[in-house]
């Protein structure tokens, strides 16, 4: 059987057409974020995902991830079938290293007297970048803090973290890149409001994410990318990861879906979901010492392309993908070894590091420093 889907494999993938490498655009890059739910059907006698893709399914999935010819390919959960993942991918994309899936013959290796114990070294998480960039710089970072092992979407079972990425892309830009998967919810558990523990979990990850991010920060600016399993009105990421890091006067923060959809507004905590929000989540992070920073000129949740021949969805998440601009800038001067003029002072900059008009609206920072709300 596994010898009959390989060769539907080769033959597709050498039948598929391979995306046409676009010229460099010395001004932007896309970037997609997908969980392409590679779980295993069954094992044993446990339906552990039998509605995913699977294995033919994964290669209608590398077929979509290949035509959309991103730069950058955030993926979570590949795990038992990244051959067929990567068969419509490998011509024209590097990837980094693949942890394995959830196989029987692994779990009959573990420390079945102590369940508990129980943990696979795989996260799921795989990032690929077209042939003409490079990664320069990888980590890989497990979650100090998860919970759920034989309940609460079993998310202690496997090794799930981030991982961070340095890329330089084909127009010699730098970026960096973390590509991360969270603790879930149970649908039912988030309706009957029993989820408190895996908000918990996420809390500490959004918090030990954040952290690396501020110790490594440098004039780069940083995407962060992946199935965040968070909603603004039941986690607090506005809170915990955008203000806290914006707080520290070392950069800026701000989430492309939101931004582009929602006007840039963000809900309180236990107020009012915001329609139709993904738990995956497009973050980008401006250091304020840049002189050239990010700016999303596009995102777009595919929930039409993403479609099967049944006319279903490839899996349980649809993709999310963005397009950044590069935007040239004076970096915000500290106030170590400047000198404050009035005109200087009158200078406005928006959050995301653009010098405004006099007349501009919203929330600015001042050449000095300070922040000002313009009416």
């Amino acid at each position: 059987m596994r010898q009959h889907i390989l060769s539907i494999i080769t033959a597709v993938a050498l039948a598929a057409p391979v995306p046409a490498m676009a010229q460099a655009d010395d001004a932007s890059f896309s970037i997609m974020t997908l969980n392409v739910d590679g779980l295993p059907g069954r094992l044993l006698f446990f339906n552990v995902n039998d509605n995913g893709p699977k294995a033919l399914g994964s290669i209608a999935v590398s077929l979509y991830m290949a035509a959309q010819n991103c730069d950058i390919v955030a993926m979570q959960e590949d795990f038992n079938y990244s051959c067929e993942l990567w068969s419509c991918l490998h011509l024209a994309y590097e990837h980094d290293e693949w942890t394995g899936g959830i196989f029987l013959d692994e779990l009959q290796q573990m420390d079945l007297i102590h369940p508990q114990n129980i943990k696979l070294p795989c996260d799921g998480l795989n990032t690929a970048w077209k042939r003409c960039c490079r990664s320069t710089v990888y980590e890989r970072v497990p979650w100090n803090r998860s919970f759920g092992k034989f309940s609460h979407a079993l998310d202690d079972m496997v090794t799930k973290g981030f991982r961070r990425h340095e890329i330089t892309l084909a127009n010699g830009q730098e970026i960096v890149v973390y590509n991360l998967h969270m603790d879930a919810s149970a649908a039912i558990d988030r309706e009957r409001n029993r989820d408190a523990k895996d908000r918990q979990a996420r809390l500490a990850q959004w918090e030990q994410l954040r952290q690396h991010i501020i110790e490594r920060l440098d004039s780069r600016p940083v995407v962060v990318v992946g199935d965040m399993n968070s909603f603004y009105h039941r986690d607090p990421i506005k809170t915990a990861f955008i203000d806290a890091i914006q707080s520290t006067g070392l950069a800026t923060v701000g989430d492309a879906w939101v931004e582009h959809e929602c006007g840039g507004l963000y809900p309180e905590v236990g107020g009012a979901p915001l329609p139709g929000e993904p738990l995956d989540k497009v973050l980008y992070i401006n250091p304020t010492a840049a002189s050239t920073v990010i700016v999303p000129t596009s995102v777009a949740l595919d929930q039409s392309g993403y479609i099967g021949i049944d006319g279903k969805p490839l899996g349980d998440h649809y993709p999310l993908i963005a397009r950044f601009s590069f935007v040239p800038c004076r970096p915000i001067p500290t106030a170590v070894g400047t000198v404050a003029t009035a005109d200087a002072a009158a200078e406005r900059y928006s959050l995301q590091g653009i010098r405004q008009d006099a007349d501009a609206k919203g929330l600015v920072i001042t050449r000095s420093g300070k922040k000002k709300v313009q009416r």
